[in-house]
């Protein structure tokens, strides 16, 4: 953690920026907004025409002079300007004035586990601009894990593996502070397109729109588990006609177009383990891995990481909002300090 809990408990809000949703939490009031991290904007005149779920519903839907924009990727703000603007408009006035009457506004915002000192200076500026005197910034590990209730303040270890849009993030935990950990540039954005090219490969079918999920449409039911349905149905748009189109694909087919990019998430979690002191590892047999994040919830992932590591695999209660739930609890106080006091000689 890059601040301590003492500091943490003087924010006021905390921020969680990722890929594909932002969500703030306030103290005292809890979960205020959980939008996905999109923005319409006018290119003709520089307006913002939308933001959050509308937004996200205009993807592909446009006409030319209306342009969708993500200002965050892969939790790392890119726009910083487009990023403040979005965020103004997600809290609202009436959260932006409560927000207002703070004397000293203190935010606490999520950072991925190798963010740059760039990386984290974007985020700080784009809180800044929203009026926070000061920023704390926390590692989307840590915040995660204690989001989900793992015993990160006990010397055993915790595997937490937190699945985004973008990219995978896998740590091993003790004492509070994270012992290994790597980022595999691979998440559910990387799992849509491998469906997407079967698709279009094999059956010569588009999905109708970018802003709708494949896997939403691919799987139903158990889905891409061995205990799912053989095959399913899927609409599109066919590549040569262009006519409205249906296709029967078979479940196994998908499952083959995803192992690759999961294929690298596992492998992820093999180099991690090797990082980690056998004692750890050994704890881990027992405990296994937390997986959290929204794409934790892709039908057959957990069974997958079961068979390829031999451990036990769980899924959090609510995956897509531990994050910012792990901040909230921070700023609510409801994580004691870990306090190591040497002693006396």
């Amino acid at each position: 953690m890059t601040v301590s809990l003492e500091q943490l408990r003087r924010c006021h809000f905390a921020v969680d920026l990722g890929a594909a949703r932002t969500r703030v939490y306030m103290r005292g009031a809890g979960l205020v907004v959980d939008q996905p991290s999109v923005a319409a904007v006018n290119t003709r005149t520089g307006a913002l025409i939308a933001v959050g779920e509308f937004a996200e519903r205009m993807t592909g839907r446009t006409p030319h002079y209306i342009r969708v924009m993500r200002p965050v990727s892969g939790g790392t703000v890119i726009d910083i300007e487009m990023a403040q603007r979005m965020l103004r408009h997600l809290l609202g006035d009436k959260v932006r004035r409560q927000l207002r009457r703070k004397p000293f506004l203190r935010a606490a915002a999520c950072t991925p586990h190798d963010a740059g000192p760039l990386a984290q200076r974007a985020t700080i500026e784009t809180l800044v601009g929203l009026g926070a005197r000061r920023v704390e910034l926390v590692d989307t590990l840590i915040a995660a894990a204690v989001g989900c209730g793992l015993p990160v303040d006990r010397p055993e270890a915790t595997m937490i593996m937190v699945c985004g849009a973008a990219a995978t993030q896998v740590a091993v935990l003790s004492l509070g502070s994270i012992v290994a950990a790597e980022r595999i540039p691979v998440g559910g954005e990387a799992v849509d397109r491998a469906i997407v090219q079967l698709l279009r490969h094999e059956h010569e079918l588009m999905l109708p729109s970018q802003s709708v999920r494949p896997l939403q449409l691919a799987l139903s039911g158990n889905g891409l588990s061995p205990h799912g349905p053989a095959s399913t149905e899927i609409h599109g748009r066919d590549v040569a006609t262009g006519l409205a189109r249906s296709v029967r694909v078979d479940t196994a087919a998908v499952r083959g177009a995803i192992e690759t990019p999961l294929t690298a998430v596992i492998d992820g979690i093999g180099r991690v383990l090797r990082e980690c002191p056998p004692d750890l590892v050994a704890d881990l047999a027992d405990r296994g891995i937390m997986m959290v994040g929204g794409s934790a919830l892709l039908p057959g992932f957990d069974h997958m990481l079961r068979q390829a590591t031999g451990m036990p695999v769980h899924i959090a209660e609510r995956p897509d909002i531990c994050a910012a739930q792990g901040l909230g609890a921070m700023l609510e106080g409801r994580i004691a300090p870990l306090t190591l006091t040497p002693l006396a000689t």
